[in-house]
């Protein structure tokens, strides 16, 4: 009982910053987002407040340090958007927001109708499954720490060495935590924020998961407000976010393989997943679209934020791009209503579509330390929608002006004196990841009925088309986030392409929720089609969500000593201590917040450094190589850690580290001071 109240007083200070953070970016969507329900207004407010507090927080970390005054002063800084409750209309929006919300709740829990109830159980359900979900990324137990996600393995101990690198080493300007002695250009403003949190007094558990359920629920929001907005249909709009959420392709398919091959029932196999439906290690095997959920925004953390950041951006172009504003969706009184828009009131409803383009602009901004590649996709977009939509060129000159202003600096800052090779990052290559496998096929099974549903919804019609032409030529400029991933690589390591594809995803998510949303509203036999069509899309990602949420997995990173190692060496060792180890993945050093000479060869490779010869040096030093001690001294390394990881990866000569003094050891895990 004393533990838990421990840990929950140390989460206050990270929960009221977080509160201040979602606060301020709720309030500044009242002067954009006319007519937006209070739970879009938070769900937006949540993202672009965490995103304005991490670069606020960031550059006057910058110029004094991560400490508990720059924090106070960020917290302040937030409260600046309160200024707007001076204004008598703006306070009575707000009030009025407030009093739908509870009477929206009131009616779902005391005398629901059909869609009250629906909203009701299904933002509960998100809630609680996006509680699930993130409690696993990083798990604290007796024996050391672990992940619950496999495809977090890898990712985990990055993202710790970032968060503990400001929290702890006061990595100012940013040096690359795997790769010491060069800029640190990796998009890391949502690992700020988890730093943040942990000076507030959070462990690194705690920090994460404060930070990954908020924008997690928020996320949910903010695709089903994009859906409301696009197809004004209440049946279509709530399908959005599940596709996205749950994607997935033909893999289902490899469930049936496993109960043949178990002596078990079904209900034992999924009491006892072994593996993925929707992405497999073996890249021979053709999977690769891993679902949202265990492949991107739990391991990509940037990506959990960026993904509605840019969405918010997307329903913004697309509410300016209309000649008047549509009443609010929170009116619409079932799935087949249309939202019909009301007479212009004159400058107020001129004025809003500029108002709409500068805000997109800035949340745009905010986008190039949140997640770099989301940034790309969506300034290329706009750029295509913006040809589309010259007569609007007023508000997307807004729209660009205003994000180049906050993201060009950010831009020069991060690339200036790079270690980034540029050629890295872009080639030629034909059809993804496909491998030897056919392209057509390929894309079939790993996105499974979603292509040929998403074709038969532009081409269906009967006395109209399905697809409006509105629609379509807003959708049509994201057909290149498909397009062209499939002819070039944005990154050295082509599976990273997904970050900019995923757009494409999102952007036909609503297109193929109309086409089940219409199938639904047909006949009997409609439905039973719609509903077999909703579960084989959504059915490979189910599984591995379902088997996420279960608690079947678990893959330890550091174990109980080195946990207690990088304990000694945070008490023990100046902050900003060189400390030299064998490059891999998950040392305890990335605990520990001090400087690392070379992380994982993997990690480094995917953000265009060329670590090669660096690792051919640090082999010769564990070895004992006549010229280690000179190595030692060129990269100005303090410590250097000799510990079963070492050992496993490379030669390790026990008689030269002896010559030095051992400061620290813990079990089998020595550190070694080498520097005079």
């Amino acid at each position: 009982m004393e533990t838990q109240t421990k840990v929950c007083a140390t989460m206050i200070a990270s929960l009221v910053l977080s509160v201040i953070a979602i606060a301020s970016g709720t309030l500044l969507t009242y002067t954009y987002d006319e007519g937006a329900p209070l739970a879009s207004r938070l769900c937006s407010g949540a993202c672009i407040g965490f995103a304005a507090m991490a670069l606020a927080g960031f550059i006057l970390a910058l110029l004094f340090g991560l400490n508990p005054y720059t924090i106070a002063f960020t917290a302040g800084l937030l409260l600046l958007p309160a200024l707007l409750l001076k204004s008598q209309s703006t306070r009575n929006q707000i009030d009025q927001d407030i009093n739908q919300a509870l009477k929206a709740v009131s009616r779902a829990t005391s005398k629901p109708d059909r869609w009250a109830f629906i909203y009701f159980v299904f933002y509960a359900g998100v809630t609680i499954v996006m509680w699930l979900v993130f409690d696993r990324a990083l798990l604290e137990k007796p024996e050391g720490i672990y992940t619950g996600v496999l495809n977090n393995y890898g990712d985990l101990p990055f993202h710790i060495s970032v968060i503990t690198r400001f929290a702890f080493g006061q990595n100012f300007p940013p040096e690359d935590p795997t790769f010491s002695g060069v800029r640190f250009t990796y998009p890391f403003l949502t690992d700020f924020v988890s730093a943040m949190f942990v000076r507030c007094g959070s462990s690194l558990r705690n920090s994460l998961f404060i930070e990954n359920w908020f924008i997690g629920v928020a996320l949910v929001g903010v695709l089903h407000r994009f859906g409301l907005r696009l197809l004004r249909n209440r049946t279509g709009a709530i399908l959005v976010p599940v596709l996205v959420i749950l994607n997935g392709g033909l893999g289902w398919a490899m469930l049936f393989s496993d109960v043949n091959k178990s002596d078990a029932g079904v209900f034992q196999v999924l009491m006892n997943i072994q593996h993925s439906y929707t992405i497999l290690p073996d890249v021979a095997q053709g999977w690769r679209w891993g679902n949202a959920v265990t492949s991107l925004l739990v391991p990509q953390r940037g990506f959990l934020l960026g993904i509605p950041l840019a969405v918010i951006v997307f329903t913004q172009w697309w509410n300016a791009m209309r000649d008047r504003e549509s009443v609010p969706p929170a009116s619409a009184g079932g799935s087949k209503r249309r939202l019909n828009p009301p007479a212009n009131t004159g400058g107020t409803d001129r004025a809003l579509p500029l108002r709409r383009m500068l805000a997109a602009g800035f949340i745009a901004g905010l986008l190039p330390l949140v997640h770099a590649h989301s940034f790309i996709a969506t300034m290329g977009v706009g750029g295509v929608l913006a040809l589309i939509n010259i007569k609007k060129w007023r508000e997307w000159l807004a729209f660009f002006v205003v994000a180049s202003i906050i993201a060009i600096p950010q831009l020069l800052w991060s690339t200036h004196g790079s270690a980034v090779s540029t050629k890295a990052f872009i080639g030629w290559d034909f059809g993804w990841g496909h491998g030897d496998e056919n392209v057509l096929w390929f894309w079939l099974k790993n996105t499974g009925f979603f292509i040929p549903l998403l074709i038969a919804a532009l081409l269906w019609k009967t006395d109209h088309y399905l697809v409006p032409r509105r629609l379509l030529l807003f959708y049509l400029p994201f057909t290149l986030c498909f397009i062209v991933p499939n002819m070039l690589k944005f990154a050295p390591w082509i599976w990273d392409n997904i970050k900019i594809l995923f757009y494409w995803w999102i952007a036909s998510a609503p297109i193929v929720a109309l086409l089940l949303a219409r199938l639904w509203e047909g006949k009997v036999w409609n439905r039973v089609i719609a509903g077999a069509l909703f579960v084989v899309l959504t059915l490979a990602g189910a599984l591995d969500v379902y088997a996420l949420v279960t608690r079947q997995g678990e893959y330890q990173e550091f174990d109980r000593d080195g946990v207690a190692f990088a304990e000694m060496i945070k008490q023990q060792i100046p902050p900003r201590a060189m400390i030299l180890h064998a490059p891999i993945h998950n040392t305890p050093i990335f605990l520990t917040g001090r400087r690392s000479l070379m992380g994982y060869p993997g990690h480094i490779w995917t953000h265009g450094i060329d670590s090669g010869p660096r690792e051919a040096d640090i082999k010769r030093i564990y070895a004992g190589s006549a010229s280690a001690p000179a190595l030692l001294a060129k990269y100005g390394v303090d410590y250097v850690v000799v510990d079963p990881q070492e050992r496993s990866v490379m030669p390790v000569s026990d008689v030269f580290f002896s010559h030095y003094r051992e400061v620290t050891t813990v079990g089998e895990y020595h550190l070694y001071k080498v520097a005079p």
